[in-house]
């Protein structure tokens, strides 16, 4: 029986990768990368990093193209439902075509695997249609809201109190319900903008070598990030960024 391996490598450090993540890639013999084009070779670059440092001598590296998809589209849900599944296909046509019977393949995921990212459900889609059957598992990773934390050296809840995790384009909608602290991953339009009295714990390319952070209430220091993230994403061709937003305790 085929095995695949969704493994977290953490949100950008090399040295975020656990001992169990460091053994399942020592047990892979295929890996497989999607490249998202010349802009973002930086992040198959740490792939490869890590698979050199981790892997046996006869693994191999596949290749697929990663699709392009509308990062402002009128239907945000069916554009990303058509997006993983032009994605599931590329992924199956590589496991077809190079993941043996009795062979173990991996995906190595930024973060975490069961947050914010695709794997598990394109591995349950191409599951589905049948061309190819595997067992998977999959090996938790340091995320991207763990990382800004540490490096800000904030906790994500107060004391017997709740945090939510979010999207931009829901925080754009209003400020959800019964909570003060709000983790805001994928925002391409800077919804902090719109809550100048919270305070923001603000950080991209965390734990890389280009990892910016910046601090304070939104009123003060939200020109400052929106003009950072702006010469950072034409720096780079593409930014990963996360911020925690707190209400003041007195609010």
């Amino acid at each position: 029986m085929r095995k695949i391996y969704l493994i977290g490598i953490g949100a950008g450090d090399p040295d975020h990768l656990t001992l169990q993540a460091a053994k399942a890639i020592g047990r892979t013999d295929v890996f497989f990368l999607l490249d998202k084009g010349e802009l973002k070779a930086s992040l198959v670059d740490l792939r490869e990093r890590i698979v050199r440092g981790y892997s046996k001598p006869s693994r191999r590296m596949v290749t697929g193209r990663d699709p392009d998809r509308d990062r402002t589209p009128a239907d945000y849900e069916g554009t990303v439902d058509d997006w993983r599944s032009r994605r599931s296909q590329v992924i199956e046509e590589m496991l077809v075509e190079h993941l043996k019977e009795d062979e173990t393949g991996s995906f190595l995921v930024w973060g975490d695997p069961t947050l914010y990212d695709s794997s598990l459900a394109i591995l349950e889609e191409v599951l589905a249609r049948g061309a190819i059957d595997f067992e998977y598992e999959v090996i938790p990773g340091i995320s991207s809201v763990s990382a800004l934390a540490a490096k800000h050296r904030v906790p994500l809840n107060r004391v017997g109190r709740p945090y939510q995790v979010t999207t931009g384009r829901r925080l754009a909608e209003g400020w959800p319900e019964g909570v003060d602290d709000v983790v805001v991953m994928l925002d391409a339009q800077q919804a902090f903008t719109a809550y100048p009295d919270v305070d923001i714990f603000w950080g991209a390319y965390v734990g890389t070598e280009d990892e910016i952070l910046r601090s304070g209430r939104v009123s003060e220091v939200a020109d400052e990030i929106v003009k950072t993230r702006t010469d950072a994403r034409t720096e780079h061709g593409w930014i990963m960024d996360t911020y925690l937003l707190r209400r003041p305790q007195d609010q």
